[in-house]
């Protein structure tokens, strides 16, 4: 007798792991992959779905799931936040006030020392949008990107693949971690004070993970098909599965499809954004370890005279938030109108207030160097 993998999903965290019932079911995938974890195998769906069905513990588990999939949506977030006394609006606005209205007492605190930045993509410098092939990048915001790129070390932290976001972008000047922080380059040769002789490939801690991605994503497309309005994007290191255009009534059904392929994988975890779940390899790398490497790369390690700040709007950018607050350096920024959970220090409503507070940085770093 061995174990199966049942889901569990955690709606504050969107994390999305796994609870053991007895079975005797093994199915194993084609791809070559690296060794199975420990107390991880695979589960047809059909046993699953019984499982989901019939056992009333594990209904309420993929209700669980359903629940933080509507907590990612906006329209939820607004229609609870509503409801919300202004007494809780205010002590939360005052947790994590604007970094606009904090401007003040953020630039005092970075005096004498180096200011590194670190931005998200989706949702901090493009808006979101139903369709992800097609978050461009405002003119306005890449000349502004620009700009803060001459005054500081600046590297965009994204979950897309390099190539898309860069796509999009495209300042040869920046860093990227692409991938959430599992494909990290450095600038263009020429391009950059901050990179000199070093290779334009910085760090990839999942390189054998490639031949699996690949896979999986083939299978998603393939089962995610019959799915209206559900898109699977290609990160390279890692997979998305939107679900910005899907019809509410399909979430259940469209999280069983894409439990049903991942759960044969053991050594990738499934876990969730906004309107998005997100596949990547089980290695111990997020975006704060992105950061800390951008750090050491770029020669702040065990330093005391920088500053770095972060500033994104999933879930996914709290392991920068967290690992800002551990170090006791510089702080996180979090983007967005209605009141989370959050390690960040303070809050911008949106793209065009983060493009302001950029502006800002920059217009202050001309003011110090004309004194």
């Amino acid at each position: 007798m061995v174990s199966q993998n049942v889901v569990v999903s955690d709606a504050k965290t969107g994390i999305i792991t796994v609870s053991t019932v007895s079975n005797s079911s093994v199915f194993t995938p084609s791809a070559q992959k690296p060794p199975t974890a420990p107390g991880y195998i695979s589960v047809s769906k059909k046993k699953l779905l019984k499982n989901l069905e019939i056992n009333g513990a594990q209904s309420q588990r993929l209700n669980s799931w359903v629940d933080s999939m509507r907590a990612s949506s906006p329209t939820h977030l607004k229609s609870l936040s509503s409801l919300s006394s202004e007494e809780e609006l205010n002590s939360w606005i005052k947790r994590h006030p604007s970094a606009l209205d904090m401007f003040e007492r953020i630039i005092e605190a970075s005096r004498g020392k180096q200011i590194v930045m670190f931005l998200d993509y989706d949702g901090t410098l493009s808006p979101i949008v139903d369709d992800p092939d097609r978050a461009f990048i405002s003119s306005k915001m890449r000349r502004t990107v620009k700009k803060v790129a001459k005054c500081f070390p600046t590297s965009i932290v994204t979950g897309r693949c390099i190539d898309k976001v860069y796509s999009f972008v495209k300042l040869a000047e920046l860093y990227y971690a692409g991938s959430h922080g599992m494909d990290i380059k450095g600038p263009t040769k020429g391009f950059s004070r901050y990179n000199k002789d070093k290779p334009s490939v910085l760090y990839q801690p999942a390189g054998d993970f490639l031949p699996m991605i690949d896979e999986v994503f083939k299978q998603l497309v393939d089962k995610t098909k019959s799915t209206a309005g559900a898109k699977v994007e290609n990160n390279k290191f890692c997979l998305s599965v939107h679900f910005r255009c899907v019809d509410e009534k399909k979430w259940s059904e469209l999280a069983l499809k894409v439990r049903s392929v991942v759960k044969n994988y053991p050594t990738l975890k499934l876990s969730q954004g906004r309107k998005v779940f997100e596949i990547r390899p089980m290695v111990k790398w997020d975006k704060g370890k992105a950061l800390e490497f951008l750090l050491e790369s770029l020669g702040f390690e065990n330093r005391d005279d920088v500053f770095p700040v972060y500033i994104g709007d999933d879930r996914t950018d709290e392991d920068a938030f967290k690992l800002l607050q551990e170090r006791g350096q510089g702080f996180g920024i979090l983007v967005s109108k209605f009141p989370k959970d959050t390690n960040a220090s303070y809050s911008l409503q949106d793209p065009p207030e983060v493009m302001e507070f950029l502006r800002r940085l920059v217009e202050w770093k001309k003011f110090s160097n004309e004194r």
